[in-house]
């Protein structure tokens, strides 16, 4: 009856406190790293062409990013679900949050804050006030502004399925795809200047691995790229 009496609870009080289990990265392994479907050169891939406009350039990617990220979470929804994933976490059990309209931070299960996030960006990209799509119509000023937004709501859900999906797209063969996806956003977002350092911190160790198995950058325009490849 010790335990009743209080004696237990002090015991379990003075014990050592358990060393905290780290968190296992599959997707950090030098195998997993090289999988990529193609072997393109990612720094002449995003670089701006001659004669095209920035805001076009940037218009193009994040809608094509977009529905790439949107193809790639479909295929792991089904395996995440309100009670796997009861909250929208990244790498180190980092919590994204929903911010809405009036600035109120709110906590969703990943379902949930996808969802929230593809209607956002959908009824975004349609807005031909926001994405112009006729001749003659110009981007707004806030145009850039709105790109970072979507970029970092797209970086979360890329981060969830690292985080918590990643061996559901070993057994569908898609982590290759996955790694391919991820590198193009990154180098994009690198060279554009589009997601704050420390929004992307919880995968920065994914990031300098995967550059660092890029072609040399020096090489290329993308020097932004190769100062972090070097750090």
């Amino acid at each position: 009856m010790d335990w009743f009496m209080g004696k237990g609870r002090r015991k379990d009080k003075d014990s050592p406190t358990p060393p905290v289990q780290e968190e296992c990265r599959e997707y950090m392994d030098e195998q997993c790293l090289r999988q990529k479907i193609v072997d393109a050169d990612f720094y002449k891939l995003v670089s701006l062409p001659p004669c095209l406009d920035h805001n076009e350039w940037l218009a193009t990617h994040t809608i094509s990013f977009f529905n790439h990220v949107n193809l790639m979470y479909g295929v792991v929804s089904e395996f995440c679900t309100a009670d796997v994933c009861s909250s929208m976490t990244g790498p180190g059990n980092v919590q994204f949050w929903w911010y809405d309209e009036k600035g109120k931070k709110v906590k969703y299960t990943a379902p949930q804050y996808v969802d929230y996030v593809t209607s956002f960006i959908q009824k975004t990209v349609s807005d031909d006030t926001v994405f112009p799509t006729k001749f003659g119509q110009v981007f707004p000023n806030t145009f850039e502004a709105t790109v970072k937004k979507i970029h970092k709501y797209l970086f979360h859900i890329l981060a969830h399925i690292y985080h918590t999906h990643f061996k559901e797209l070993q057994l569908l063969t898609l982590n290759a795809h996955m790694n391919t996806l991820f590198t193009h956003f990154t180098v994009f977002n690198i060279k554009f200047d589009l997601i704050d350092e420390k929004e992307t911190e919880v995968l920065s160790d994914l990031i300098k691995a995967l550059i660092k198995h890029l072609p040399d950058p020096n090489q290329n325009e993308g020097s932004e790229v190769a100062e972090i490849s070097r750090t």
